[in-house]
């Protein structure tokens, strides 16, 4: 058993180091350089840092921290190469499927099959998709190499399975004789299969962190009541104690957002065109303006008030608390912000029904110009008067556009601004360029449409991830906040008891409990602080997991902060029933 255990401890070393091997052979810069100018100062930076800390006679609590930073620092340099080809896949993923849909149209019409590749190569917004293409036309191109060539040979290079799979399979078509057209149009169900376990397999990984997330702030949420309650009996400083854990608690959430921002999926729902303004815009940017003014208003109020600035004070807007509790102070004056929050949360419902229309649609658009051999305006005079929901509109438009001979590319690109989705921006490009080029109006209708309802499918899945996390984040503001706030209240209470035991000269309260080295208020002050900063990271991961707009993180974070405040003054509340004799 031992030897089995050993054989796979060993086995699971050889492929971390072959990994990051692998890793190293990849970088985008040559590896002499990486090692001479990155690797080898951080090296002889950690190792300074040990003869630091052995040589100077300082405190330990200053020494000790030295040598962890050089380690910090040398790990970093150890592994960036690996982080580096690890989002290199991620990037190469997230838009995969986009792509080759992308690739499928232009294949679909009369032009070359690399012209197809150096459309796609010149298209920025499949980053380093269009590198990895950029590439293949390079060695096409320069090295006089034949297209299944060059893709075997990217094949081997690039660090995404998928898009390797990709080349192999295109390669061996090609050379087989096959037209591109065909082979992509038969690969479409394998395509889209492929892009659906990428994408549900990044959902299991974030349900993996989800489970983890919630076993770690559990622990710092022990290790911070702890740190409340412990020093009544041992006589330690309880603010130095507090604060420690506060950072690691910040350390620790910091870390997993970023570890959620990495691992999500890259599936925008909103499309921002700069070049074409929207009344969606103008909504928005007045409910952030008015937000933030309301804002600014009740911070001078509520502080300004506390420190005798502002003639109104916190008193005034809540009379029924007298004082008001100190969490209010957090509370408070964030609250406005629920107007641009919620601004945003209803203009995405209206994206999102126009995504789910948008399938039936360019469905019926491209069926209907191929029956009828006619023009899109022409399709679109009989078309505009069914129902489609929330896209009526933008359907609407596009017809009284493209009927005033304005030039077809505007008017789409107009429609897509109006409707202000990522997706339906994405797929009307494809369509659009796929007509221009003498594409089969059916063939592309339902081509677009199956593709961006199997997105569609994926997307459901990622609200049901992002309503259990919402739960799940909730959830852990309610306990944590609860448990902070029982630890300081019960220590605020034996405060309160040691003043009166100390009235009497038969029992010494200090022998028994250290209640003096607290400073209750700074301590509240922490906790609060500790309540605000972990509402904010958890509303940025709910943002960053459903892929919505930036101020969607505004309502959360509004109630993330009221739910913390609420708890903490039940809490005390509750505690001082209980305790209180």
């Amino acid at each position: 058993m031992a030897t089995k255990d050993s054989a796979t401890i060993d086995l699971s070393i050889s492929s971390t180091l072959a990994g990051l091997m692998d890793s190293y052979r990849k970088l985008d810069i040559p590896l002499q350089r990486y090692l001479l100018t990155i690797l080898l100062p951080a090296t002889v930076f950690f190792l300074v840092t040990i003869v630091a800390t052995v040589v100077f006679d300082i405190p330990l609590f200053i020494r000790a921290p030295i040598p962890m930073l050089g380690l910090l620092i040398f790990a970093t340099a150890v592994f960036f190469p690996k982080v580096q080809l690890s989002q290199r896949k991620r990037q190469l993923n997230n838009r995969f499927h986009l792509l080759v849909t992308h690739m499928t149209v232009l294949s679909t019409t009369k032009i070359d099959r690399m012209e197809v590749f150096r459309a796609l190569a010149e298209e920025d917004e499949y980053g380093e998709l269009a590198t990895e293409l950029g590439r293949v036309v390079e060695l096409v191109d320069t090295w006089n190499q034949s297209l299944d060539d060059a893709c075997r040979r990217r094949a081997k290079q690039v660090p995404s399975e998928t898009l390797s799979d990709f080349f192999e399979r295109l390669a061996y078509n090609l050379g087989a004789g096959q037209p591109l057209d065909d082979y992509l149009i038969s690969e479409q169900d394998m395509i889209i299969e492929n892009y659906t376990t990428v994408y549900e397999g990044t959902l299991g990984n974030l349900n993996v962190m989800k489970d983890l997330y919630l076993s770690m702030i559990l622990s710092m949420t022990f290790a911070l009541v702890f740190a409340v309650v412990l020093p009544v009996l041992t006589g330690t400083n309880p603010t130095a104690t507090v604060a420690s854990v506060i950072l690691l608690f910040v350390f620790v959430q910091a870390g997993f957002y970023l570890a959620i921002r990495s691992i999500a999926p890259y599936d925008p729902v909103w499309y921002h065109p700069e070049e074409y303004p929207s009344p969606i815009e103008d909504r928005l940017n007045r409910a952030f303006a008015v937000g933030i003014g309301l804002t600014a208003v009740l911070v001078f109020i509520t502080f300004g008030g506390r420190l005798g600035i502002s003639p109104i004070t916190l008193d005034t807007l809540v009379p029924f608390w007298s004082p008001p509790p100190l969490t209010l102070y957090a509370a408070v004056p964030v609250t406005p912000l629920l107007i641009p929050g919620l601004a945003a949360r209803a203009e995405e419902r209206r994206i999102q029904g126009r995504d789910e229309e948008f399938p039936s649609f360019i469905r019926g658009l491209g069926a209907t110009e191929g029956a009828k051999q006619s023009t899109t305006s022409t399709v679109l005079k009989s078309l505009r008067k069914k129902d489609f929901g929330a896209l009526t509109p933008q359907i609407d438009n596009l017809y009284k556009r493209l009927n005033m001979r304005i030039e077809p590319a505007s008017a789409w690109r107009h429609f897509t601004a109006e409707s202000r989705s990522y997706l339906i921006q994405t797929f009307s490009e494809m369509y659009l360029v796929g007509r221009e080029m003498g594409g089969d109006p059916k063939m592309l209708g339902e081509l677009i449409a199956e593709n961006m309802n199997e997105v569609l499918q994926l997307r459901q899945q990622r609200r049901q991830e992002t309503t259990t996390l919402i739960g799940l984040l909730y959830g852990i503001t309610a306990a944590s906040t609860f448990a902070f706030f029982i630890g300081l209240q019960v220590v605020n209470i034996l405060t309160g008891l040691s003043l009166n035991l100390a009235e009497t000269s038969q029992f010494d309260a200090g022998a028994l409990i250290n209640t003096g080295v607290y400073d209750i208020p700074l301590i509240e002050f922490l906790l609060i602080v500790v309540v605000v900063f972990n509402a904010m990271l958890s509303a940025l991961m709910v943002r960053t997991l459903d892929g919505g707009h930036k101020m969607n993180s505004y309502m959360h974070f509004v109630m993330l902060a009221w739910l913390g405040a609420l708890t903490a003054i039940f809490t005390k509340w509750m505690v001082s029933q209980f305790l209180t004799i």
